[in-house]
């Protein structure tokens, strides 16, 4: 049998297109991965254990806001009319004579506030007053008799309280949650 012309062409076509492909598969094949590098020593990037150790690191630091609140700040005299000289969270500390300041273990020297039971007794607050200080106030909540975000600092007298404090829109950022955080 011979063969035409025809079919040994068809052969020799097939052949070659077999060829291609196998030459173009394999040469496909060797073209490098492209891969990400990561040099972390354990190779995972946890988000969860990332967030805790930030939100540990917050509440470690003394100073960084726990929480922030709008309100007004007055100014209060232990000599006011209805005022006894005694505070409600702190009723052995005597306020009659001046004493507007405490000494907290943690935060040193700061000053005394009257807040709504929205505060525990022991919350450390701070805020920014020009016409009490140039620098920011720390407080400590260790009075009540105030309505909702207000804040009421205790002054030497009800004069100065009118004089210096009044009554002004304040922000005021939570340092520490009552005596136990």
């Amino acid at each position: 049998m011979k063969k035409t012309l025809l079919q040994k062409c068809s052969r020799i076509v097939r052949i070659f297109v077999i060829i291609f492909l196998v030459v173009f598969v394999q040469s496909g094949s060797n073209t490098p991965e492209v891969k990400i590098e990561n040099d972390n020593l354990n190779k995972t990037i946890n988000l969860t254990a990332m967030a805790l150790k930030v939100k540990e690191d917050i509440a470690n630091d003394l100073y960084s806001a726990k929480d922030t609140f709008v309100g007004d700040l007055t100014g209060y005299g232990a000599d006011c009319p209805l005022c006894s000289g005694k505070l409600a969270c702190m009723p052995e500390l005597d306020v009659l004579h001046g004493n507007v300041n405490y000494v907290d273990s943690t935060y040193g020297n700061v000053r005394i506030v009257a807040s709504s039971r929205n505060l525990a007794c022991g919350t450390i607050v701070r805020f920014n007053s020009a016409r009490i200080s140039d620098e920011p106030v720390v407080a400590i909540v260790l009075d009540r008799g105030v309505l909702g975000k207000a804040l009421d600092l205790l002054t030497p007298s009800e004069e100065y309280a009118g004089k210096y404090v009044g009554r002004q829109e304040i922000t005021y950022d939570v340092l520490r949650n009552g005596w136990g955080e």
